[in-house]
């Protein structure tokens, strides 16, 4: 079954020749890369939108290297345990745990807005249908999704009910409380604890909480990994370019990340 619609008219894409298109003819082409962009001028707010070049391949080296290995393997025990069909990855990135989470899966849809990320993405697994897209406006049917997956990105609330099918499953992945403490703390003068529950409380008129976890991934990180942990992340920019530097300084940092794993049903 094909997942996808058309940006422009919403009807079904079909796949033909490398180029999809929808019953009024509207086209959109698989890149070289084996990928299909299906965010379309009208949707979008700037040139390049989604993470920097920079910010996708430090995170790209730093996913690599195994850190955040525990997360991944989580998720994909999450999925295997609730024998999902369908999937869709919303903000998929570079596609390091989407890439893992589609072998549980007989069809996977990665989507990101970042173009650049997806192209990297599109590279690793040809059996994972990437696009480049927006959460704001999911390029998918109605009703046709098991599983809505987002791990660190955006959760478009609407869209994700419109397109999971009835008791489908949304599984959200958030910083645990304690997550990369001891760097928050060299990168900024107060720190504080995430509040992962929060994103529990905003989903609990069209979704049932029905499993959460807390996953502890300590690492020691040597002086590459740590540059590329904080470029990867919203602290390159936010924080003051002293601290920066001599955080990025050090020879090795001893870190523990945690993250928080939901599992929701639709009501």
């Amino acid at each position: 079954m094909n997942l996808l619609i058309c940006p422009v008219c919403h009807e079904q894409l079909k796949l033909a020749d490398k180029t999809w298109r929808c019953e009024n003819n509207h086209s959109y082409d698989v890149a070289k890369q084996g990928y299909v962009n299906l965010h379309v001028v009208q949707h979008k707010h700037s040139k390049n939108p989604g993470d920097t070049p920079e910010s996708v391949q430090a995170r790209r080296a730093f996913l690599s290297a195994g850190h955040y290995g525990p997360l991944q393997r989580a998720a994909v025990e999450k999925i295997k345990t609730l024998r999902i069909e369908n999937l869709l990855d919303i903000g998929c990135g570079e596609g390091y745990y989407t890439n893992a989470m589609q072998g549980e899966v007989m069809q996977c849809v990665g989507v990101d807005i970042a173009k650049n990320a997806v192209q990297i993405a599109a590279k690793v697994n040809k059996a994972v249908t990437w696009v480049v897209g927006t959460g704001a406006t999911l390029p998918v049917l109605d009703s046709s999704i098991d599983m809505c997956t987002s791990l660190f990105s955006p959760i478009p609330k609407a869209e994700i009910l419109r397109v999971l099918k009835p008791h489908a499953y949304l599984m959200v992945v958030t910083p645990g409380p304690q997550h990369l403490y001891a760097m928050r703390e060299a990168l900024f003068e107060e720190v504080q604890a995430h509040e992962p529950h929060k994103f529990a409380d905003q989903l609990g008129d069209a979704f049932e909480l029905i499993d959460e976890s807390l996953i502890d991934a300590p690492m020691t990180l040597q002086q590459q990994d740590l540059k590329n942990l904080i470029a990867m992340t919203p602290y390159a920019y936010k924080a003051k370019p002293k601290r920066r530097t001599t955080l990025e300084s050090a020879e090795q940092l001893a870190l523990a990340a945690q993250f928080q794993i939901f599992i929701f049903q639709k009501k």
